[in-house]
């Protein structure tokens, strides 16, 4: 209803009351005398003829007054359009523009009109080609967005309004243009000059110090301190050195960007001293731009560098938009030769122990022989110490179920094989939680049992990953290490208290090694086999234990089919598909790159199994290719040369097509 008929309703209506009150007092008189019957309808009706007369008449002037009103706004919006300070243009749906303002004329003058309109079309959502507007786009119709037009930035202000055409362009669009260039060259600016904090550490200093002779070590290190110093000031960063091995690094955002694209060059600068020696120098580095203020900045560098030492060194991380970027990381983990690391955290887990009210040990999902034999050697040293202890154990690989068997034949271990809801009732604020076999918070058995203590202990061999465990009171985390095994069975040895391992507990630890090295095949240093002996004199059946790792029939013919469909990729890399559904997939993929590696001139292997929603990629190297990197990319994680992933919501084929694709990605970056 438009507003002059809104007027002449309410006129109408005011003027009706009054006739209608007239008419009442006519009709009283009428009734008390009929002769005035007569005059009062010549009265009434003249009345009447009046008030139309005056209503129309005032209608009239309403009607002038505001039609001279809108022709006023009317003249003054068409003004405003056309002299206006920004480029305005009214557009169709289909890119057609109808009107431009001589302001986007002089502005976008040099510039190709249909060049413009294609990127409006790409930002705004429209379908020139198939001249229609996706609906969705519309429905509060205004319009906000960034666009390059040259070498400018423009944002976009504007609306959409609805066109007499009822068809194909239901919509036009006005669409402002405001020059932005100068707002985002000053935000790429403070973005460039953003403060970014990181530390230097030379890993194997001590070793270093150890091996080179007297004549030998000033004359390296100089060397080596040269180099940082050369690539820090090459880069436009200041440097300072903080203690014997560590150096405090501050750059600038656009220049750690330079740093990125040269994947960190220093890296290998630094492995090229020659040192005359079996030892290669290496460098971790850690660099941080996360937080408000240089604190933050320093803390989340911290935190960064004890990521990329739990990850075996010789490489570089960088913290940012909450990611964390890593390169280098190829070379093998150097075996620590100095044991005190583990006489301290031997002796600080002693303590621990006995001021806990009581002990539970957790492995990693999927439990294997490696993360149940340390999780004994953990039960033994707390009853060695009279405190009650449980093992979480919910979930088992094959590979355990003969193990578990020969476990629940000994009547000492009844009872304290506990699941989810017995441990969640169990712990408490002073129980001790002792984490082994893995570092991360979203791989252990039972996850919420993180959350009930303050009390934790991670005893782990694993490169860590971003997701690590936070808040632990005691750290065992070395990368040298064949297994975790191997580090508990280093507890036991170093340990106060008189340890007296039980021949099964001695084996399962011992089953433990001999698993993550492949049969002393891999990641073996002196002190993996230093631990073995000791595990030997405990007692240990080594034929029991070689009996806990065959195969039956089945399993060994499906892992000689998977063998023969291997494919050979990138020259020196097989890759291969276990089709079948099977409950064991893992298992019988880990063996079967295992077997892949044993065929001559094959440096890495993978293959693939499906259990239920879930893609299994098991991969191993003989050293020379980093299959950890490879899979990380995928979510999974490991070491240099036995590594493994899950993928879910993909085919096997598609699953095989990632693997694929992320190793020519690791093989492109290390050119």
């Amino acid at each position: 209803m438009s507003k002059n008929d809104k007027n002449f309703i309410n006129l109408v209506s005011r003027t009706k009351i009054y006739l209608a009150i007239i008419a009442i007092l006519l009709i009283i008189l009428c009734v008390k005398d009929t002769e005035y019957v007569v005059p009062s309808i010549i009265i009434y009706a003249l009345i009447v003829m009046y008030s139309l007369w005056t209503n129309n008449k005032r209608i009239d002037e309403i009607s002038k007054h505001i039609q001279d009103v809108t022709l006023n706004v009317d003249s003054t919006i068409k003004t405003s359009l056309v002299n206006s300070p920004f480029p305005l243009v009214i557009m169709e749906t289909d890119g057609n523009i109808i009107w431009k303002s001589s302001k986007f004329v002089s502005e976008f003058g040099n510039i190709d009109i249909n060049n413009i309109t294609k990127s409006l079309a790409k930002e705004i959502k429209l379908d020139i080609l198939e001249n229609k507007l996706n609906k969705e786009h519309i429905k509060n119709k205004s319009i906000y967005k960034e666009i390059e037009i040259g070498k400018n930035t423009y944002k976009i202000f504007g609306e959409y309004v609805k066109s007499k055409k009822k068809k194909q362009n239901e919509y036009m669009m006005t669409l402002y243009f405001i020059d932005n260039t100068e707002y985002k060259k000053t935000v790429n600016k403070l973005e460039d000059e953003k403060s970014c904090i990181g530390f230097i550490m030379i890993d194997n200093y001590d070793e270093m110090l150890e091996l080179l002779p007297d004549d030998k070590k000033t004359f390296i290190l100089a060397e080596v301190e040269k180099k940082i110093f050369d690539w820090a000031y090459k880069n436009n960063g200041a440097i300072v050195k903080s203690d014997r091995r560590t150096y405090a690094y501050f750059i600038e955002q656009k220049d750690l960007e330079k740093i990125k694209k040269e994947k960190f060059e220093i890296l290998d600068e630094i492995k090229e001293i020659d040192t005359d020696e079996t030892l290669s120098l290496t460098l971790s580095i850690a660099i941080s731009n996360e937080g408000k203020t240089n604190y933050e900045k320093y803390k989340s560098a911290q935190v960064a560098m004890d990521i990329v030492l739990g990850r075996g060194g010789d490489q570089a991380v960088v913290k940012e938009n909450e990611k964390y970027i890593f390169f280098g990381g190829r070379t093998l983990e150097v075996e620590k030769r100095t044991k005190v690391k583990a006489r301290t955290v031997a002796r600080a887990l002693e303590q621990i122990i006995k001021e806990s009210k009581n002990i539970i040990v957790m492995g990693h999902a999927n439990s294997d022989i490696d993360c149940m034999g340390s999780s004994l050697g953990i039960y033994r040293l707390a009853k060695s110490l009279d405190k009650d202890i449980y093992i979480v154990n919910t979930s088992n690989g094959v590979s355990m179920d003969s193990f578990i068997g020969t476990l629940k034949k000994e009547e000492e271990y009844k009872g304290i094989f506990i699941n989810k809801a017995e441990a969640l009732n169990r712990i408490t604020k002073e129980t001790l939680l002792v984490i082994v076999d893995t570092n991360k918070n979203n791989y252990v058995e039972v996850p919420e049992l993180l959350n009930e203590t303050n009390k934790i202990v991670v005893i782990d061999h694993h490169r860590k990953s971003p997701e690590f465990i936070e808040n632990t009171i005691l750290n065992f985390h070395e990368v040298y290490a064949s297994s975790a095994a191997e580090l508990v069975t280093e507890i036991l040895q170093y340990a106060q208290t008189n340890i007296n391992l039980t021949e099964l507990e001695a084996e399962g630890l011992y089953a433990g090694i001999m698993m993550d090295t492949k049969n002393f095949t891999f990641k073996t240093g002196v002190r993996t086999f230093e631990a073995a002996a000791y595990l030997r004199k405990k007692g240990v059946d080594i034929l029991r234990v070689k009996k806990w790792f065959q195969s039956d029939l089945k399993s060994y013919n499906q892992i000689a089919d998977i063998v023969k469909k291997a494919e050979i990729i990138n020259g020196t890399i097989a890759i291969s598909v276990y089709e079948q559904e099977d409950k064991n997939a893992n298992l019988i993929c880990a063996k079967a790159a295992d077997e892949l590696l044993t065929i001559n001139q094959i440096n890495a292997s993978f293959v693939l199994g499906k259990c239920g929603d879930k893609i299994f990629v098991s991969g191993r190297s003989i050293g020379d290719i980093n299959v950890q990197i490879i899979l990380e990319k995928l979510g999974g994680g490991g070491h240099i040369t036995v590594a493994g992933a899950q993928l879910e919501g993909v085919s096997l084929e598609e699953a095989k097509q990632e693997v694929v694709n992320r190793i020519n990605e690791y093989f492109s970056e290390s050119m």
